[in-house]
């Protein structure tokens, strides 16, 4: 991947990046809401519907460190939403408190507000309450949020492990795939998307002197084609 490496650090400064701040949400449940809510749609809209929740619940969006995650006792918790919103009509929830009544599909999708839910539901099912926590979600819960609607292609699971922390991934949606295929001039599957990036983050590191992850590399992919 040496040749696309070459044409990222002809198109996007490297050396200077910075993850996005939605990469320390102060919370778990706001992982799960920016990564069901950002599929198929603007950023500015998924932005909105966080802010929204913060201000209904009226908690904090960020973490005060990047480089610490927050006290459990500092972060609003999945039990905390789930005692609140989990028996709140779906409708209303989208409607008063995310304000955005966007759905997973628009053939047959429910309501983004409820795979919210259902995604929290399943955190907690396996007794994962905070960051902290996140160990535990094991190839079963993976495998009953991807039986969520609408969830079936895994983009925002793999969202949602970024959002949380993990380095490894991807989100390999619209902006992405456009940015490889008109790099590497063919069509690229989603498929190999993480293994491209993998590689590529190599060749940054042996040919540049470039220490990336994937997520990074990801994030200021992204950002070059939103601004573009």
């Amino acid at each position: 991947m040496k040749k696309l490496s070459d044409l990222i650090l002809e198109k996007i400064d490297l050396r200077n990046f910075e993850l996005s701040q939605s990469y320390y949400y102060n919370s778990l449940p706001l992982c799960v809401i920016d990564s069901i809510y950002s599929i198929g749609v603007k950023y500015e809209s998924v932005k909105n519907v966080v802010s929204n929740f913060c201000e209904y619940e009226n908690i904090q969006k960020y973490r005060d460190s990047k480089n610490v995650l927050p006290k459990i006792q500092e972060q609003y918790k999945v039990s905390d939403f789930l005692r609140k919103f989990k028996s709140f009509d779906f409708k209303l929830l989208a409607e008063d408190v995310f304000r955005n009544k966007q759905r997973t599909s628009t053939r047959n999708g429910i309501l983004k507000s409820q795979a919210v839910v259902e995604f929290l539901g399943i955190l907690y099912e396996q007794e994962i309450d905070t960051f902290q926590d996140l160990s535990k979600l094991n190839k079963n819960g993976e495998k009953k949020i991807l039986a969520i609607k609408g969830q079936k292609s895994g983009i925002s699971l793999q969202y949602f492990y970024m959002l949380a922390g993990s380095d490894e991934l991807i989100k390999p949606d619209r902006m992405i795939l456009r940015f490889l295929e008109e790099n590497i001039k063919r069509k690229i599957l989603i498929e190999e998307t993480l293994e491209i990036f993998k590689e590529t983050c190599k060749a940054l590191h042996d040919d540049h002197s470039i220490i990336i992850t994937p997520r990074e590399l990801d994030n200021a992919i992204w950002n070059y084609q939103r601004n573009k």
